[in-house]
C-alpha cells in the first residue's frame, strides 16, 4: 500500500516521533496507519499513543453544575486564537451557553442553537453571530454533554479542561463532598484518566495493549518463556495508570480513588459511589491545517 507526505504528516502529528521514523513505520506497516502507530510503540519510539487525537486547537471547556450540584454540563466552544478564548466576552458567551444547555435539555449543537438563551430574548446561533462580529474570529459551538444526578464540575487552566463526576451519594449537599469530588475531577484533568475502573477498559484494548507489551518485552531481550508473565505485570501498572479507581491519589500516595471515596464515605457518614465522569480538552481531535510542514516533507516520500 502506497503512502503519502500527508501520510508521514498525520503519523508524525499523531506520535510525535521524527520524520524519518515515521517514514520508516509506515514503509515497515506498507503505508497502514494503524500498524504503523503499533510499529513505533514497540519500538519504543512513541509512548504515548492517546497523542493520535490531541492535536490542539483554541478555545474553551467549560463544565459547571447547577447550585444543588443534580444538574452539570461540560461543553467545548471552539475560536481561531487563544487571545480570543482569554476575552470575557468570549468566556462570558461560553458560560451562557452552559447555562441554557443546563435549563433546556437541548438533543444536540443545532438545537442548542435554536434555543433562546438563558437571560437574553435571543438565540444562542443569534449571540454567536454578534459575537463572531464584536470579536473578529470564527466562533463555534463544538460539543456538550449534560448529566442529571449527583455531580461536581471542574475548569482547569482557565478552560483548558473541562471535567464533570458523577455519583450515586446521600452526601451531595455537603461542602465536604463537593470538596472530594472535585479532588477526583482535579485528578481526571490533570492525568487524562481514560477509564472509571478496570472493568470499563474494553477486550479489544486490553489484547491490543498486551501485544504492544509483549513486543516491547521481547524487544528488549527478555526470554519469552517469561515475557507473559511480566506483560501480567504492566497490566496490572496499565489499571493503576489509566482507571480512576485504581488510581493512587495524588495528594496522597498510600491510598488509591477508591480507598480515598470509601474514607470519606465514612467520614461524612453517608454513602458514595462514583458512577462516570466526562472529560473535554479543547480541541481534542481537531487537526490544525499544517501545509507548511506537508511541503516540509513531501521531498522525503517517493
Amino acid at each position: 500500500m502506497a503512502f503519502t507526505a500527508q501520510d508521514v504528516k498525520a503519523l508524525r502529528e499523531k506520535t510525535g516521533c521524527g520524520m524519518m521514523d515515521c517514514k520508516k513505520a509506515l514503509t515497515q506497516a506498507n503505508g497502514d496507519m494503524d500498524a504503523a502507530i503499533d510499529f513505533l510503540r514497540e519500538q519504543g519510539l512513541a509512548k504515548q499513543a492517546k497523542k493520535a487525537s490531541r492535536i490542539a486547537a483554541e478555545g474553551m471547556a467549560y463544565a459547571a453544575t447547577n447550585d444543588t450540584n443534580d444538574i452539570g454540563v461540560v461543553i467545548e466552544v471552539n475560536a481561531e486564537t487563544d487571545f480570543v478564548a482569554k476575552n470575557e466576552e468570549f468566556q462570558a458567551f461560553v458560560k451562557t451557553c452552559a447555562a441554557t444547555v443546563m435549563e433546556k435539555n437541548p438533543a444536540d449543537v443545532e438545537a442548542l442553537l435554536a434555543e433562546t438563551a438563558v437571560g437574553s430574548d435571543k438565540t444562542i446561533g443569534e449571540l454567536l453571530q454578534e459575537k463572531v462580529l464584536v470579536i473578529g474570529e470564527n466562533i463555534k459551538v463544538r460539543r456538550f454533554e449534560r448529566v442529571e444526578g449527583p455531580c461536581v464540575a471542574y475548569v482547569h487552566a482557565g478552560g483548558k479542561i473541562g471535567v464533570i463526576v458523577t455519583f450515586e451519594t446521600d452526601l451531595a449537599s455537603k461542602p465536604e463532598f463537593v470538596a472530594y469530588g472535585k479532588d477526583l475531577a482535579m485528578q481526571i484533568a490533570a492525568l487524562n484518566t481514560a477509564y472509571l475502573c478496570k472493568e470499563d477498559v474494553p477486550a479489544e484494548v486490553l489484547e491490543h495493549e498486551k501485544k504492544i507489551m509483549t513486543e516491547q518485552v521481547i524487544n528488549e531481550g527478555k526470554p519469552a518463556n517469561i515475557a507473559e508473565k511480566i506483560v501480567m505485570g504492566k497490566i496490572g501498572k496499565y489499571y493503576k495508570e489509566n482507571c480512576l479507581l485504581d488510581q493512587e491519589f495524588v495528594k496522597d500516595n498510600k491510598q488509591n480513588i477508591q480507598q480515598y471515596t470509601n474514607a470519606t464515605a465514612k467520614a461524612l457518614g453517608g454513602s458514595i459511589k462514583v458512577t462516570g465522569f466526562i472529560r473535554y480538552e479543547k480541541g481534542d481531535g481537531i487537526e490544525k491545517r499544517q501545509d507548511d510542514f506537508a511541503a516540509e516533507v513531501a521531498s522525503m516520500v517517493k
